[in-house]
């Protein structure tokens, strides 16, 4: 099983050549399709349009809302392509992630003029992966 960096990693990476290769400008669901094949060759399992089902005071929501990648059963990854982020953006992912009890999601916003400004990278109750720092007493 693949750790959560390289699945991120892998995901950073294909984004980054295909921003730098199609550009800003395309509509979301282009990048996803592009996105997915990318990943794809790179032997990850992609579900595209994931559905999110979930319940609340005894109602089941089938299909309440849907995920744009589920990549490896265990990063959701929600594209954009817009000028600027909203922070609404990042909560429907931290929703996403809260929903189906996974620990992190890439937000990708193929709309921005570098993917630096936008790549967002949303974490639900994630542990540390870095060791605590020791209290030295002098």
């Amino acid at each position: 099983m693949m750790e959560l960096d390289d699945i991120t990693g892998a995901i950073v990476d294909s984004a980054m050549n295909i921003h730098i290769n199609l550009e800003p400008g395309l509509l979301e669901s282009v990048y996803e399709v592009v996105l997915a094949r990318s990943l794809q060759k790179r032997g990850l399992q992609i579900e595209r349009q994931k559905v999110i089902q979930f319940g609340y005071d005894g109602i089941v929501f089938e299909e309440g809302f849907r995920a744009d990648l589920l990549v490896e059963g265990r990063v959701i990854v929600e594209l954009k392509s817009v000028e600027k982020l909203a922070p609404v953006h990042s909560k429907q992912l931290l929703t996403y992630l809260r929903l189906m009890n996974l620990p992190v999601g890439l937000l990708i916003n193929f709309g921005a003029a570098t993917l630096k400004e936008g790549l967002h990278r949303v974490v639900n109750n994630l542990p540390s992966s870095a060791p605590p720092r020791e209290s030295v007493k002098g």
